[in-house]
């Protein structure tokens, strides 16, 4: 079983012992999300702690997103426990890389693939070798956005 899926489990027991609701909700959601993950597809198969990683990086985004949709329909206090949650998944999520941290890598896959001269042809070339430097550390669509920056679209 990966480690941060019984840090996952250490940690719901931990909160729910200390009556924290806000982290035990998030947590059990968390682990459900993970036993779904778990089970799609042919056949049920044990995540590693990468694949665990990505279900993390995917729960944060709902949230964020959700926060977001409550905040615009005026709904502050629904989007204030979606920012709480999402800070809880935070806490297992490993260290987001910086806006300047992100230019460098994607400088250099632009400079490793020579993708400066052909525009948002070469996008897909640069994605492709950044995305797995950044994968969980940083959001997608800010990465997507500085690649074509550096493009020049």
């Amino acid at each position: 079983m990966p480690a941060l899926k019984d840090r996952l489990r250490a940690d719901l027991t931990t909160a729910i012992k200390a009556r924290d609701e806000v982290r035990s909700s998030t947590l059990r959601m968390v682990l459900s999300a993970l036993t779904n993950a778990e089970v799609a597809g042919k056949q049920a198969r044990e995540l590693t702690d990468d694949d665990v990683v990505g279900v993390l990086t995917s729960e944060a985004k709902k949230r964020r997103e959700a926060a977001t949709a409550f905040a615009d329909g005026g709904r502050d206090e629904m989007a204030a426990k979606e920012r709480a949650e999402a800070e809880v998944i935070a806490d297992y999520l490993p260290e987001q890389l910086s806006d300047a941290e992100v230019a460098d890598i994607v400088s250099a896959a632009v400079a490793q693939t020579g993708a400066a001269g052909e525009g948002m042809r070469a996008m897909g070339k640069v994605m492709g070798l950044v995305q797995p430097q950044v994968k969980g550390r940083a959001d997608g669509g800010a990465v997507a956005a500085e690649v074509r920056r550096q493009l020049g679209a």
